[in-house]
């Protein structure tokens, strides 16, 4: 891979204290993932479909600040419970698809999540996806039991 397209990936990392099958089925189940995915009155998942396998579809739904509603969608690229979860992700009108990656790591108290999204063209695209670290601490509050889409 080349330093351009290095700079168009994002990559970030949390330690949680739940085990890797825990938070994979936080990130892969659709009622789980509405729990967690968002705070209402800024970016809120409300509904989730899933057809969890490779190949599958995915897409969720939900309305961000000021009641605007959106879609992202995708397919599953690779699934290897509990170790990884791959899939495409294409939101609203956007015409190219960017890869999502998390890789979990069990390690002494809990789980290193590893996170890649990469696939952008241009680091302003890449830029208008810099809420990951946000919703990795929502995914973080509601394995480790504590209140989900509570605050930001």
């Amino acid at each position: 891979m080349n330093t351009c397209e290095t700079s168009f990936v994002i990559e970030k990392e949390i330690q949680i204290a739940a085990s890797a099958e825990r938070i994979f089925a936080a990130l892969s189940e659709p009622a789980q993932r509405t729990q967690w995915w968002g705070v209402k009155g800024k970016f809120e998942v409300t509904h989730m479909e899933s057809d969890l396998r490779t190949g599958g579809a995915w897409r969720m739904s939900g309305v961000s600040m000021g009641e605007v509603p959106f879609t992202i969608q995708g397919t599953y690229q690779s699934i290897e419970p509990p170790r990884v979860l791959e899939f495409t992700w294409r939101k609203d009108e956007e015409t190219m698809d960017t890869l999502v990656r998390f890789e979990l790591e069990e390690k002494g108290f809990g789980t290193v999540v590893r996170l890649t999204h990469s696939g952008f063209n241009d680091a302003h695209t890449r830029d208008l996806y810099q809420g990951w670290p946000w919703l990795l601490s929502m995914l973080q509050g509601h394995v480790e039991g504590q209140s989900s889409k509570a605050s930001c």
